[in-house]
């Protein structure tokens, strides 16, 4: 009863700090007032820059930027908790639209002046191509570009605080073109209207003004453009003009415009040689391999059915030159030995379980269409919820792992499986948002939002791993086809690709080719600013990048059994896991071609987030070979007599 009741509790405070928001759409009267909700300033690629200068983003209402509050003070809006997490901070504003009814030069509010500091402060964002981040009815303001390769129209979320002049000057937008799409709908009763896109066309403007009788002047005339000086005040007027145009667009197609696929081609050559590349490796791999097995297990069943002692000194030369032929039967007194650290590997198995699980559900759902940008940040929030319930799973597979290497410390491994990695990833998710916070940057994580995620780790992650752990525990080891040897045989000297450092490349280069492509516009849509919504692609490049990692391991492993070695474990999740550290290296050549932006707390940044996205991916796709290599070791062990 006492559990129940701090669940009850504990669910009541996330339901009235998170939500997630529904799909619904909404329909508005005439005249009727539709919010415009302000978020963070955030960094991203103008038309003329492919270089992205910065990775912090800004509270909207940060002092330097002096932008208009509504009476009273701004008020925060609820959001999801996947929308906290990735720097979503999303408030009232003193902006006012009203349904189909056109409004030209509206003053924000009274003038601001910019001291010599926020000016300082506010030029350096423009020259780093900040853009600002307005929501309209869930739709964000876009800026209207034209793709260079298809000369298709588009949306790009967001448009630039300023613009840098062709004489290097920095120019404040301080005026905003709205122009807002609708479409009309008929109700038994009445004529309601949904909206449909949202675009902002900024301006600079330094001599808009609010007159002494109240009327407002939006400096339509063109020049002088308004540039801060950093030296002295300078005063600014804040304005909006707001234009609605009637479409025939349906309200289930608004997002089309937004959700750009950028250079489709690209990502279908990508997709074709991928897929070309990943048949021809398992065709390869398979025939191969089968060729060879079976002649091998041919030859060793048929020389265990017969009686050595028949045989003369010719066939018995000739037995021994079979067996050297084919070493990978030699092991068989070894091939299932404990590997060293058992433990530390059950954990690592089983949490790269779980997030292999999660992450094939979370691709599977984005398929779907269940994870729509329409519900902002519902892919971050379906992403930590998933993870959390797929403990139990993590739990069993690290248990029962661990009791098949005939590990006894089982009380260890029930409290280390949900602690160690989840705890490691914490951690540094911690520090790094130190560095954000220190910053002032609006993208630090709030203390709140950190105790509720310890708190979903600790009540529902936590439990479900243990009860996981427990219910492996209760099952039968899986045994191994084979007897070990009391004493261990001895393995040769390794050469050539077959020594540690040389194998785990070669390994893991294969699986990271198969997500290379799809990867890069993971990582620009991530750091700059754009809608991902390219799932099917994902989908597809996750679903080779399995059987590619399958496969490499596979191979690496049959290739160290043929040369004696049989401490195949760790070097098949190591091998396959180097796909990981692929991932960072290209986060760190994307760092030294796309990104320009100095200062240790961005470099420390950046490296820090690509360091754990790296390190998630060793996890999972470690995972992926020792589990393809452990069928394929049991399968051709149980294939063989053996005296």
């Amino acid at each position: 009863m006492r559990h129940s009741t701090l669940f009850l509790l504990l669910t009541s405070s996330f339901s009235s700090a998170f939500y997630l928001p529904g799909v619904a759409p909404t329909s508005y009267e005439e005249e009727q007032i539709v919010p415009l909700y302000v978020n963070h300033l955030t960094p991203g690629l103008t038309e003329h820059d492919d270089q992205l200068h910065s990775v912090f983003s800004y509270d909207y209402y940060h002092p330097a930027f002096h932008f208009c509050q509504p009476v009273g003070g701004s008020k925060d809006v609820r959001e999801s908790l996947g929308s906290i997490v990735f720097g979503d901070r999303i408030r009232t504003s003193p902006f006012e639209l009203l349904m189909a009814k056109n409004e030209t030069c509206k003053a924000v509010c009274e003038e601001v002046v910019f001291d010599a500091r926020s000016a300082k402060f506010t030029n350096r964002r423009i020259a780093q191509g900040y853009y600002i981040n307005w929501l309209v009815d869930g739709l964000p303001a876009a800026e209207s570009r034209t793709e260079r390769f298809t000369g298709e129209r588009y949306y790009n979320p967001g448009f630039t605080l300023g613009t840098i002049s062709d004489e290097g000057e920095l120019e404040l937008n301080n005026h905003f073109d709205i122009f807002i799409d609708y479409h009309p709908i008929w109700l038994p009763s009445t004529k309601k209207y949904r909206v449909i896109g949202v675009r902002v066309q900024p301006e600079s403007r330094a001599t808009s003004k609010v007159l002494d009788n109240g009327v407002v002047d939006c400096g339509e005339n063109g020049p002088p453009f308004l540039v801060l000086n950093e030296e002295t005040d300078t005063p600014v007027t804040w304005t909006y003009s707001v234009y609605w145009q009637e479409v025939p667009t349906a309200w289930a197609t608004r997002w089309d415009k937004y959700l750009h696929v950028y250079d489709p081609k690209i990502h279908w050559f990508s997709l074709i040689n991928s897929a070309v590349f990943v048949v021809f490796l398992v065709g390869m791999v398979s025939v191969i391999l089968l060729r060879a097995l079976r002649k091998d297990i041919a030859r060793y069943n048929r020389l265990d059915s017969v009686r050595l002692d028949d045989l003369d000194g010719t066939s018995a030369a000739v037995e021994d030159g079979i067996q050297e032929d084919s070493g990978w039967k030699l092991v068989h007194g070894d091939v299932f030995r404990c590997p060293k650290s058992p433990l530390l590997l059950s954990i690592l198995l089983g949490n790269g379980t779980q997030i292999f699980v999660m992450t094939g559900v979370t691709v599977a759902f984005a398929l779907l269409g269940l994870l729509s940008p329409a519900n902002r940040g519902f892919l971050a929030t379906t992403i930590l919820i998933l993870y959390t319930l797929f403990g139990f799973v993590g739990g069993y597979v690290s248990a029962r792992t661990y009791k098949s290497f005939g590990g006894e410390a089982w009380k260890r491994c029930i409290f280390l499986t949900p602690i160690l990695i989840p705890g490691m990833v914490f951690g540094i998710f911690f520090l790094l948002n130190i560095f954000v916070w220190a910053k002032g940057s609006s993208g630090a994580v709030p203390f709140s939002t950190m105790l509720a995620l310890v708190l979903i780790w600790f009540v529902i992650s936590v439990p479900l791993s243990v009860a996981g752990s427990w219910v492996g525990f209760k099952q039968k080891a899986i045994e191994g086809r084979t007897k070990t040897n009391q004493i261990p045989r001895q393995i040769p000297r390794a050469t050539g690709s077959l020594r540690p450092i040389p194998s785990l490349f070669l390994t893991g280069i294969l699986p990271f080719g198969a997500i290379f492509v799809e990867l890069y516009f993971i990582m620009t849509s991530l750091w700059t600013n754009k809608i991902y919504y390219m799932f099917g692609f994902l989908f597809l490049c996750y679903g080779l990048m399995i059987i590619t990692t399958a496969a490499t391991a596979i191979l690496l492993v049959y290739f160290l059994l043929c040369a004696e070695d049989y401490r195949w474990q760790w070097r098949a999740f190591a091998g396959a896991g180097m796909t990981g550290g692929y991932v960072f290296l290209n986060a760190l050549i994307f760092w030294a071609t796309r990104m320009t932006f100095g200062g240790l707390t961005g470099a420390v940044l950046y490296v820090g987030y690509s360091a754990l996205v790296g390190f998630l991916v060793f996890i999972l796709t470690g995972t992926i070979g020792f589990f393809a290599s452990w069928a394929f070791v049991h399968r051709i062990y149980g294939s063989i007599k053996v005296d």
